[in-house]
């Protein structure tokens, strides 16, 4: 919706089709006509359209909405939210909305009037730029209107991305080990083993819990606490609550359990 307002921003009335309601497809067709990358992307939007539309006559065709997939052989079914953006939609899928975003740029006075916001020499060429990245993602699953019951949990996310130590993981003790890290000798390798397994829950404890939602996680993330001492290893989290954002970092040998002759 965001780039399709950019796209129909002071869209010269001959480019935008003066008996045409939608005006993005308008602009699409008028540049497929030049540019061979959008002529291919109108193709497919004209299929994907048609199949949309004998669905619609189909008898007893209800049937649940599904995500549209560029590589899929099933026909897709689109939601009308899809339908709405399709031409932006299946471009940005395609991974060429960045081309023709460029193409328009390059050529915007076919298109625009002098005060828009793609003829702009400066913001022109930074929303071509910024469709990069969104272009280079595989779009394999979208979100959906229930994916807050479908996307995974914070503790999956965590039990993704933690890396673990040589032991397995143990039942929870009934008590949590202190934060604090003090030096430990033992000479016995079960007492070793459950003091790296009651290690390992506290540090979960510390990233999975029914109030935050866990948005990122990366291990072996250097931090240096004093200038005269090398940086350490950890495990760098981004949580989201009701009203903030925190950033954890927990060193590895925290969360491995094995602190051996470390202060």
């Amino acid at each position: 919706g965001v780039v399709e307002a950019c796209l129909l921003h002071m869209l010269k009335r001959r480019a935008a089709g003066f008996l045409r309601t939608d005006k993005v497809a308008a602009l699409f067709t008028k540049v497929g006509k030049t540019y061979a990358v959008a002529g291919d992307i109108c193709k497919k939007v004209q299929e994907l359209l048609q199949q949309v539309e004998s669905r619609k006559n189909q008898p007893n065709g209800q049937e649940p909405l599904k995500r549209q997939g560029s590589t899929t052989s099933k026909t897709p079914v689109l939601t009308p939210q899809a339908i709405k953006h399709i031409w932006v939609r299946t471009a940005l899928i395609e991974k060429v909305l960045d081309k023709i975003v460029q193409y328009i740029v390059d050529n915007c006075s076919k298109y625009y009037e002098k005060e828009a916001l793609l003829a702009d020499p400066v913001c022109g060429p930074i929303l071509a730029s910024l469709l990069v990245g969104p272009c280079a993602l595989e779009y394999t699953k979208l979100k959906t209107a229930d994916h807050y019951w479908t996307d995974p949990s914070a503790d999956e996310l965590v039990q993704r991305h933690r890396i673990h130590g040589v032991h397995g993981r143990q039942d929870s003790p009934s008590k949590r080990p202190a934060l604090g890290i003090q030096k430990r000798h033992s000479s016995g390798s079960s007492s070793e083993d459950r003091f790296a397994a009651s290690a390992r829950e506290y540090v979960e404890s510390l990233h999975q819990n029914s109030r935050t939602h866990l948005l990122y996680g990366k291990n072996n993330v250097l931090v240096q606490p004093k200038d005269d001492l090398e940086a350490i290893p950890g495990y760098l989290s981004l949580h989201q609550s009701a009203d903030s954002l925190t950033l954890k970092w927990t060193p590895n040998q925290l969360m491995n359990g094995t602190f051996g002759d470390s202060e």
